[in-house]
């Protein structure tokens, strides 16, 4: 797949210089990784409580990664999310950013292998 998006970005641009571009395709949505530490979900003060972060934490379960969480459009990351959270309690723009920082990048790259891999390869880029 790597080599059909940096095929693609050649084709679509001038001056292209494949040793800047470094892509990553992640499997499905942000909410994902979020999936990393379901407790971190308290940020949704509103819409936090035993249940939600029981039913956060059983769909985590179902799951050998946070990466997999998705069987079809209506089962991703982030319509689990909205079924789990009471109608206007999660923001995907004002709480993921706070749930993400809130676990941190070293447990979810710990937990999401594909994402570990990507930031390992940019850390190796910028040395």
């Amino acid at each position: 797949m790597e080599a059909d998006i940096l095929a693609g970005v050649a084709g679509a641009t001038t001056g292209y210089d494949a040793r800047f571009v470094l892509p990553y395709v992640q499997m499905y949505e942000f909410e994902g990784l979020l999936f990393t530490d379901p407790t971190a979900f308290e940020w949704v003060e509103d819409g936090w409580s035993d249940n939600t972060k029981q039913a956060l934490e059983a769909v985590v379960k179902k799951f050998a990664t946070p990466e997999e969480i998705n069987n079809s459009r209506e089962t991703a990351p982030s319509k689990r999310i909205l079924q789990i959270f009471p109608e206007g309690t999660y923001s995907k723009t004002e709480h993921g950013p706070l749930i993400a920082e809130s676990i941190g990048i070293d447990a979810i790259r710990a937990k999401c292998p594909a994402f570990s891999e990507w930031v390992g390869r940019l850390q190796a880029w910028g040395a």
